[in-house]
């Protein structure tokens, strides 16, 4: 009996670990700004021979504002901002105080980070994660943090994050992650110093599009080409702005009666007195690149109403606009600094498309899919880890197209 208990342990652990063996991955890339068109540039070699092998899409519509830890969050929870909470790069709670994404503290405190990533959601299912700089990963959320994580480090070389990674894939099957994310931001760096159009920026495509390619190398080397699907997203595009197409926002109202906590392209302001009227009345029609919103009156597209963080109202440029302050603090907003690129802007804009390649052994080969919003990367990771989903506001569905096959959704 001891015997026979003992044999069908030996099996149990057996097959558990040719389960883990041949259980598929995710490799999920962001590459911060790389605008969907920036695929077609001559320096785009190495992702344009990966998107030949599974999907690329026409473009990734990001999420309102098309800012980047808004967007980075809604790719990995499948939800609005309005939902996950992260509803700009800076952000005011009534409870927690004010976020910004420089302010570490902030970052690693869980409150702020609503709904479930998909790190989250492997780690309960008993699959391990790995993020190297993805925003949200620094914080436990839900009580629960990846297996693996760094809090961020701009100076941190992508060569040391490539190697990082292939060291992850390379663990043996019963401890390595199902899924990782890595993030670079070399494209948004370059685009908002340079503008989209600058040869920086083809120079910054070259050198993500290098790191993918030695990934890709490198997954190859480890035998894993038939395991691993490896997912390359963008949080957003870059629009092209310039000093004469600005707007100066203390022209029309006394910023001294007014906190403003994320200021361009999209300002975020409560008054000072609670008089909405005031406010509104001082800006609606002041400049005609200018929407201004009551925050239930914000266009339902955007998806923007719904969470408490969203400020009374909400003031949108038009494409490559700035909304700058005379006595602005950072130069970014000042008059007289805008230069190069920025983004935020309404996510149905070509500027703002972002890039969405796929590949992998559930991925089906040389095909471009239409235009979809980033809500739905959450929903078909999940399906290729073969994970339960979480609540979502995405839905495979809509980008069931990307699969290799059309089997039943997961378990």
């Amino acid at each position: 009996m001891r015997l026979l208990s003992i044999l069908c342990g030996t099996l149990l652990l057996t097959s558990s670990a040719i389960a883990q063996r041949d259980a598929p991955r995710v490799l999920l890339i962001g590459l911060d700004g790389f605008r969907a068109d920036y695929l077609d540039r001559p320096a785009a070699v190495q992702l344009r021979a990966l998107a030949a092998r599974g999907v690329r899409a026409e473009r990734m519509i990001p999420a309102f504002p098309s800012k980047t830890f808004p967007n980075h969050y809604s790719i990995v929870t499948g939800l609005y901002p309005e939902h996950h909470g992260i509803v700009a790069n800076a952000m005011r709670d009534s409870v927690l105080g004010l976020f910004r994404l420089s302010d570490r503290a902030a970052v690693q405190t869980s409150a702020w980070w609503g709904g479930e990533p998909i790190w989250v959601t492997a780690e309960r299912q008993g699959r391990r994660a790995a993020t190297y700089f993805w925003p949200g990963s620094e914080a436990a959320i839900g009580g629960v943090r990846p297996s693996w994580w760094y809090p961020y480090d701009g100076d941190r070389p992508n060569a040391e994050r490539e190697r990082q990674v292939l060291e992850w894939l390379a663990l043996p099957a019963d401890s390595a992650p199902a899924f990782i994310a890595l993030y670079f931001s070399d494209t948004d760096d370059a685009g908002h110093r340079h503008g989209p159009d600058a040869p920086q920026v083809d120079s910054a495509i070259a050198r993500v599009d290098s790191a993918v390619g030695r990934l890709v190398s490198g997954i190859a080397r480890l035998g894993l080409t038939d395991q691993v699907n490896i997912i390359v997203v963008a949080d957003h595009g870059m629009a092209a702005v310039a000093p004469e197409r600005t707007i100066v926002l203390d022209d029309y109202l006394d910023l001294t009666t007014v906190e403003i906590v994320d200021l361009n392209p999209v300002a975020m302001i409560t008054p000072r007195d609670g008089d909405v009227s005031r406010v509104m009345q001082a800006l609606q029609g002041a400049h005609p690149r200018l929407q201004v919103y009551r925050r239930e009156a914000i266009p339902a597209r955007y998806r923007f109403r719904a969470h408490p963080r969203i400020t009374p109202i909400v003031a949108i440029a038009d494409d490559g606009w700035s909304i700058v302050a005379r006595g602005a603090r950072t130069r970014e907003v000042a008059v007289g600094a805008v230069r190069g690129g920025a983004h935020g802007y309404d996510p149905q804009l070509p500027s703002m498309g972002a890039l969405f390649i796929a590949a992998g052994p559930g991925i089906a080969p040389g095909r471009t899919v239409p235009a979809f919003q980033n809500i739905h990367v959450y929903p078909l990771m999940a399906e290729l880890l073969r994970l339960r989903p979480a609540p979502t506001d995405g839905t495979l569905d809509s980008v069931r197209t990307i699969l290799r096959t059309r089997g039943a959704s997961s378990p």
